[in-house]
């Protein structure tokens, strides 16, 4: 019989549940639903790192629900601006890249969605019995109040911007060139300029293939804004305040808990206060042998460590020896033991010790 031993921490030892990191935002704020968020780049197949933060957002949503008796949903960010190719221009040395939203029609990029996705979200949905939503970043992107909440970070952009991006003060802003079936944009924006007026903005950037030229950005969704990982999540959050009568709560992996010290750190210095950021709750974290994140670049260059025939669906879910609703039921059973206490949930578990975990229903564990 399998055990998890989970050390004590600072946050395990304050909490008497995992959901308790969020009493300091739903007690002063009283809202009347929970939205919780969770995104992935689609640019490769799911590990189970990625369904372990999925499943446990799905897995959180419900014991926010039965515990403050409060609507949930969650919402699915599929990031079809992740990269899909990048090139280096032998002129000028800069690189190029050309995000999965510009290399693909939507309908292209809406099917691997359905495919790799959705029948994990379905069943996860109806055994959890919380409904959910998929909203992939260039529709995101394109509403009225992302541009609105980026137009309106523009003029205070200059006291995040070292925020933003600590090596360069660029804020990496991307507008993909408009020639027809072109779509590459400079990756570091060294020679992307932007004129803010009124109620919109005139980026001007320049292709490895077609030169100068301008993108407008305004509020009706004119031109295409995509923003580095940093800089989107401020945008992000900050037009989560928009919403009404909500608490929108972002999920993500341990590995984003260093990162959000600069995120937060660009939302207080554009004039959020500590208690107007945006709820997080950090899950566990998968790794390899090494303690390295098990991530979709460590896969793609074989740099993951290889593991055992039967547990390859690891590194890719399509390869679980079943449905896709026995994968959902099995990642429950794990959830239902990392959320049985704080010491659980607040660590990190290597391939070994989560495939054990997916193994049973029925096992004995102790926090000690």
């Amino acid at each position: 019989m399998h055990t998890v031993s989970s050390p004590n921490s600072v946050l395990a030892n304050a909490l008497g549940a995992v959901e308790d990191v969020l009493t300091p935002h739903l007690h002063p704020v009283r809202p009347r639903r929970v939205e919780l968020s969770v995104g992935t780049q689609i640019n490769g197949v799911p590990h189970i790192g990625t369904s372990l933060v999925q499943s446990l957002t799905f897995a959180l949503a419900a014991r926010i629900r039965d515990r403050f008796d409060l609507p949930v949903q969650v919402v699915f960010g599929a990031l079809d601006n992740a990269p899909h190719e990048t090139l280096t221009d032998p002129a000028s040395g800069h690189v190029y890249q050309r995000a999965l939203a510009q290399a693909f029609d939507p309908a292209a990029v809406l099917k691997q969605v359905e495919g790799l996705y959705r029948p994990l979200f379905d069943a996860l949905s109806t055994r959890t019995a919380v409904p959910y939503r998929i909203e992939t970043y260039s529709r995101q992107q394109a509403t009225a109040g992302f541009r609105a909440t980026w137009l309106r970070l523009l003029p205070r952009l200059e006291s995040a911007r070292w925020w933003l991006a600590p090596p360069t003060g660029t804020p990496h802003l991307r507008v993909p060139c408009p020639a027809a079936g072109c779509g590459w944009a400079e990756k570091h924006a060294e020679r992307t300029r932007v004129e803010f007026s009124g109620q919109q903005a005139t980026v001007g950037a320049v292709c490895v293939h077609h030169g100068p030229y301008e993108s407008v950005i305004s509020p009706d969704g004119r031109g295409y804004l995509d923003l580095s990982t940093l800089y989107r999540n401020v945008v992000k959050e900050l037009t989560t305040q928009l919403i009404p009568d909500t608490l929108s709560v972002m999920v993500k992996g341990a590995d984003w808990m260093s990162g959000t010290q600069l995120v937060n750190g660009a939302l207080q210095a554009v004039g959020l206060t500590l208690g107007q950021i945006p709820a997080r709750i950090f899950g566990p974290q998968i790794v390899t042998l090494t303690g390295a994140k098990l991530s979709k670049s460590l896969i793609r260059n074989n740099q993951a460590e290889s593991l055992a025939d039967e547990d390859a669906w690891m590194l890719d879910t399509r390869k679980w020896p079943g449905s896709a609703d026995t994968y959902a039921a099995r990642l429950l059973d794990a959830n239902t033991v990392l959320l049985s206490h704080p010491r659980h949930f607040f660590r990190d578990y290597s391939t070994e010790e989560f495939a054990r975990l997916m193994d049973t229903k029925t096992r004995s564990y102790s926090a000690t």
